[in-house]
């Protein structure tokens, strides 16, 4: 895994059609009241003076590291603990349902998920644990600290930001839910809004219907060339969409039927930069 950040690409294989199913499923369920106690129908956080990612421009991802955006590039993503390229759009990457490993030992220990026998719950890919947002208090708790880190970011320049691991609640053992997920989404996305960052929906193709009451305002899709997902966040979010595929086969497949319309790049799984054997970087 990275230094910072990190691509969420292991174990996925969805169709569009299993996506879309579970995107309906999850509008099914999530219908009502949440879990945070915020009814469905109450009205979504509302952008104050946000500004949104153009569509279909030139985009590179680098959480993995800074390095001078190449020529045509107009959007970029850099980890928190980097600063925003001059004169393009800035997305600020945050790891805000997980904890970063060297980071665990700072988290109260009643804020990481235990199961029923108290051992912490890891995404095992990343050996990540995962966050304790079972509760209205706890997610508030998590938030207070995420929050600060979104403060970082607009306090450095950036447009944006991308609060990573949404979907985690799929790799907690049954013990975190959709519901939970999106009501510290709502948090994250109030919060960016009142310091005037957008705010970007991670993967998760199966909550992009719950984009409005969870306050998201485009997406970072990763590799949903590859596994047919872009229409559900090109659908959801009006083409303000960034996809960043990691082989030669997905960059095909989505600039086939997406290139004209979203913001695509290719690049290593690892998001290294440039001068290191595993860079890679493609548009076409």
């Amino acid at each position: 895994m990275p230094t910072k950040g990190a691509s969420r690409v292991v174990g996925r294989g969805t169709t569009v059609g299993a996506t879309l199913l579970a995107l309906a499923l999850a509008v099914t369920t999530l219908s009502g009241c949440d879990s945070g106690g915020t009814h469905q129908g109450a009205s979504s956080p509302k952008p104050g003076a946000v500004r949104l990612p153009p569509r279909h421009a030139g985009f590179d991802y680098q959480i993995g590291g800074a390095y001078p955006p190449p020529s045509g590039v107009r959007i970029v993503s850099r980890d928190r603990s980097d600063s925003p390229a001059a004169g393009l759009y800035n997305i600020c990457y945050v790891n805000a349902f997980q904890a970063q490993p060297q980071e665990r030992s700072s988290w109260p220990d009643d804020l990481l998920l235990r199961d029923a026998r108290g051992r912490v719950v890891i995404d095992e890919d990343w050996n990540e644990p995962l966050l304790d947002l079972r509760t209205p208090a706890k997610r508030e708790r998590v938030a207070e600290r995420v929050n600060t880190w979104i403060d970082g970011c607009a306090e450095k320049g950036f447009d944006a930001v991308e609060p990573d691991n949404y979907d985690s609640y799929t790799r907690s053992r049954h013990l975190l839910t959709a519901a939970d997920a999106t009501a510290f989404m709502r948090l994250l996305s109030r919060h960016a809004h009142a310091r005037h960052l957008a705010i970007g929906q991670k993967n998760t193709a199966e909550l992009a219907g719950q984009r409005r009451r969870a306050g998201l305002d485009f997406a970072v899709a990763e590799e949903c060339g590859q596994y047919d997902e872009c229409e559900v966040y090109a659908k959801a979010f009006d083409d303000r969409v960034v996809d960043i595929e990691y082989t030669d086969s997905g960059l095909r497949k989505a600039l086939g039927r997406w290139g004209g319309r979203l913001s695509i790049v290719r690049r290593d799984v690892k998001v290294s930069t440039p001068g290191k054997a595993e860079y890679v970087r493609k548009v076409r």
